[in-house]
């Protein structure tokens, strides 16, 4: 991690997992950005576990970017994995989260810079038009946005993707996967200022997405521990979440069949095999649910008191 006495004016924090298609357009024009705000700057790209040539661009083109930091996870750990571990060896006074694909512009770092530069902790990249799948991906994520503003009380309406933190509070930030999501609400939990500006949202420079829609899933589960953190001042939730979900599934297509030939067909419903198995599913999904929620507390107050990072770094390049 960087010290007080190798400090920079501001870093970029970039994930990249199997990225060679796009890394050294990425880097030119990070690189050519920065430049010309006119401070000290370094590009930290963290390769989370790739297995292309994205390691080996990373080293070659340090040669000719002397600010430009490679951090190496062991294996593929996940998107807010790769950004915590680039923000935690990150040494700017500013730390600027964007993807390495291209579709935060780098051009447009200094919007959010000069915003945060106004005194806010937190400043977000929030997306103009956008060309991705509506349903895909515009649509759960405009969901998801106004259940994060509801649930947290955190104004900013776009809460993913491009951001720009206060460096030492991103530093202090112990994040858990997923949670990259909601670093503004995050923040304003904490009593942070939280602010943002219209960015432009490209298309994917190159490659393929890594973004599916069962991460949809991921968010609502996210969207629940975080209400319950704002709610009650307090991540296993992802699974025994999907089994709870899948047991009311379930649950919801019995009932309504033996409800119709209770009050239709006049069938007796109390004592019948199927409506017996429909009370045990809808019990089982309430532990499960509630097992979850559980061990995210004994696994969140476990990591807070040890001190342990779910990350790895293999190896550092052009330290």
């Amino acid at each position: 991690m960087g010290t007080t006495s190798d400090r920079v004016a501001l870093s970029t924090v970039t994930p990249m997992h199997n990225e060679e298609a796009c890394i050294e357009e990425f880097v030119r024009r990070t690189d050519a950005a920065l430049a010309a705000l006119g401070r000290s700057y370094e590009i930290v790209i963290v390769s989370d576990g790739s297995t292309d040539r994205t390691e080996s661009l990373i080293e070659s083109l340090s040669a000719t970017h002397p600010a430009l930091r490679g951090v190496c996870l062991s294996r593929n750990m996940g998107q807010c994995s790769a950004i915590d571990a680039g923000i935690q060896e990150s040494r700017g006074e500013l730390v600027v989260v964007l993807d390495g694909d291209l579709q935060h512009l780098p051009e447009e770092i200094e919007l959010l810079v000069k915003r945060a530069e106004e005194g806010f902790d937190l400043v977000s990249g929030s997306r103009g038009p956008r060309v991705e799948s509506l349903f895909l991906r515009r649509i759960p994520s405009r969901i998801a946005n106004w259940l994060l503003r509801a649930v947290s009380g955190c104004p900013v309406r776009d809460m993913g993707g491009f951001k720009c933190l206060r460096g030492d509070l991103a530093r202090s930030l112990r994040l858990r996967a997923g949670q990259h999501r909601l670093l503004p609400a995050l923040v304003w939990q904490r009593g942070g200022s939280v602010s943002e500006v219209i960015v432009s949202a490209p298309p994917r420079f190159a490659g393929k997405s890594h973004y599916g829609l069962s991460r949809s899933l991921d968010v609502l589960f996210d969207i629940v521990m975080l209400w319950l953190q704002n709610s009650f001042k307090s991540r296993p939730i992802y699974l025994f979440g999907r089994l709870a979900l899948v047991l009311l599934a379930i649950d919801a297509m019995i009932m309504p069949v033996l409800l119709w030939q209770k009050f239709v067909d006049k069938i007796d419903m109390g004592t019948r095999p199927p409506f017996l198995i429909a009370i045990m599913l809808f019990l089982a999904a309430l532990f499960l649910m509630t097992s979850g929620f559980v061990l995210e507390l004994v696994s969140d107050g476990l990591n807070a008191t040890s001190g342990v990072r779910p990350w790895v770094v293999r190896r550092r390049i052009h330290k």
